[in-house]
């Protein structure tokens, strides 16, 4: 799956605009004013060329998960995933779920998974508060090798809220990818928002990567 973004904005929406392509199928994902519509490949084509999406009746509306968002081309981060966000992630055709709370996975969620090949990875990282935080230098270790792994993709990460854990672990990525510090803190900061964690960004600056240099780095958000 790829990503193109246009440049319209509205509101307090910073990512209005934004169109996910999924290769496979010829199908877009489109979230369009705080909504998202599945658009077959024909209505894609009319739709982008005559920018003209709101006239579309017959766009399916789908509801991702609290703090849904693409990391890289097949990897996505997003909080607990609810049944009704369910017709959403099925759209993107995940092939995994790396999961990083302790917590049992819902039987609900489970079934989902089942029915739609989904392997799930639990790496279970305790919600602690400061100054309590701990992560887990071993565990996020593993949960990068499985993210690494291009036959997992595409891939959704998540936590409780999609936030620390999961900001965590893309933070890591990010340094493997050779991202610039401030850009990694920009992108934790804007998911953590208020409760950004200082012990958080400090795991992510000190995490060593040198373990990891074996291993092909193919993503496309490599050295920004």
């Amino acid at each position: 799956m790829k990503v193109q973004k246009s440049t319209s904005k509205c509101g307090d929406c910073t990512n209005c605009r934004t169109i996910f392509i999924d290769e496979n199928n010829n199908n877009m994902l489109l979230h369009h004013h705080h909504q998202w519509r599945l658009l077959s490949s024909e209505d894609s084509n009319n739709n982008t060329n005559n920018n003209n999406v709101d006239d579309d009746l017959e766009a399916q509306f789908f509801v991702p998960p609290l703090n849904f968002s693409m990391v890289d081309n097949g990897v996505f981060r997003s909080g607990f995933p609810e049944p009704a966000n369910f017709s959403f992630l099925q759209s993107l055709g995940l092939r995994s779920i790396i999961y990083l709370c302790p917590e049992p996975y819902p039987e609900a969620n489970l079934e989902f998974i089942k029915t739609n090949g989904i392997k799930l990875y639990q790496f279970g990282i305790e919600g602690h508060k400061e100054p309590f935080v701990n992560i887990p230098d071993d565990t996020i270790r593993e949960a990068l090798k499985v993210l690494l792994d291009a036959r997992n993709h595409p891939v959704l990460i998540h936590c409780k809220r999609g936030k620390h854990r999961t900001g965590c672990l893309v933070g890591c990525l990010r340094k493997l990818q050779k991202w610039c510090l401030s850009s990694i803190f920009d992108e934790y900061q804007r998911f953590a928002a208020a409760k950004a964690r200082v012990s958080d960004q400090r795991f992510i600056e000190l995490f060593d990567t040198s373990s990891f240099k074996h291993l092909p780095i193919s993503l496309s958000g490599s050295n920004r």
